[in-house]
């Protein structure tokens, strides 16, 4: 003779299977994307990079400074594009529907392809834009692994980097990718200067 299943019994054995199957669950395609981005991010830690801020004509779309140059922005560049999001070509298109949503600090009249994704403002101005804005905060726990942050090193200076799956050795905080001058690292900047933005961004497709 078979016993009846008592309802509590049978509810508890049902959310341990669908537990056990959302943990076998492949990764979502968002979770995916940011995997892939972090870890280009991470494979330029190192990398001969001259810092260069010169002036540089380049193609368009897919223009890039020579891969042995660049500065804070075009670690951000070169790591999006690894992922097949070219943010030369999104800033150039959202620049050229709305200039008056862009910084004038260099006496611009019309977009430039060459450029303008190469300063850390107009990246601000885009991702505020275009990319979930989160709050700036002194907690570690608010910063997670392909997040954007910006800085300002002082005197108005401005910064970007990228928050990698790398931690602090014996800490809970995320280490983040930049190029302050001597080459792509990855390195314990969270907190190093005036944070002026926070963001998180999946490409065009979000």
């Amino acid at each position: 003779m078979r016993l009846p299943v008592k309802r509590p019994l049978l509810a508890a054995l049902c959310l341990l299977l669908l537990g056990m199957l959302s943990a076998q669950s492949p990764p979502t395609a968002r979770q995916d994307f940011v995997a892939r981005l972090v870890a280009a991010a991470e494979a330029r830690d190192g990398l001969p990079v001259r810092y260069v801020t010169a002036y540089v004509r380049i193609p368009y779309p897919g223009g890039d400074v020579p891969a042995s140059t660049g500065v804070c922005t075009d670690e951000i560049i070169r790591v999006y594009r690894a992922v097949s999001v070219d943010l030369q070509k999104e800033v150039h298109e959202d620049m050229s529907r709305h200039f008056a949503a862009y910084p004038r600090r260099w006496g611009l009249s019309r977009p430039d392809s060459n450029i303008d994704h190469r300063r850390v403002p107009n990246l601000q101005a885009f991702f505020a834009r275009h990319s979930q804005v989160l709050r700036i905060t002194r907690s570690d726990a608010d910063y997670s692994p392909g997040d954007l942050v910006t800085w300002d090193l002082g005197g108005g200076v401005p910064h970007i980097g990228m928050v990698v799956s790398r931690k602090v050795p014996g800490g809970t905080r995320y280490m983040l990718l930049h190029n302050i001058g001597a080459g792509p690292k990855v390195e314990d900047v969270l907190f190093a200067w005036k944070t002026t933005g926070h963001y998180r961004y999946y490409g065009p497709a979000q």
